[in-house]
């Protein structure tokens, strides 16, 4: 039995881990490096076997996404690492 609130976060971590903590094996073809460059959209792009005009709409979105400020209001958002996530995966 839990006596300290650590051990009894972590009993009920446990419990739920068993009841609900089900998950499927990762299976990709292709994984994305992680972070988000000029290089990795132009690879993405690449593997989509997109037509040029949709890379150069992608890359343009991208020096946008890198010019633009983190917004302010609403939710805090600085603990975003956005280098940190595969931005694509296909199944």
């Amino acid at each position: 039995m839990a006596t300290t609130p650590e051990e009894l976060l972590r009993d009920l971590d446990k419990q739920y881990l068993e009841k609900y903590g089900f998950h499927d094996p990762e299976q990709y073809v292709y994984k994305a490096p992680k972070g988000l460059s000029r290089q990795i959209v132009e690879e993405i792009s690449w593997i989509k076997q997109e037509p040029e005009w949709m890379r150069q709409f992608r890359l343009r979105a991208l020096e946008i996404f890198f010019n633009k400020p983190m917004p302010t209001w609403g939710a805090d958002l600085s603990g975003i690492d956005f280098n940190n996530i595969h931005y694509y995966v296909r199944p």
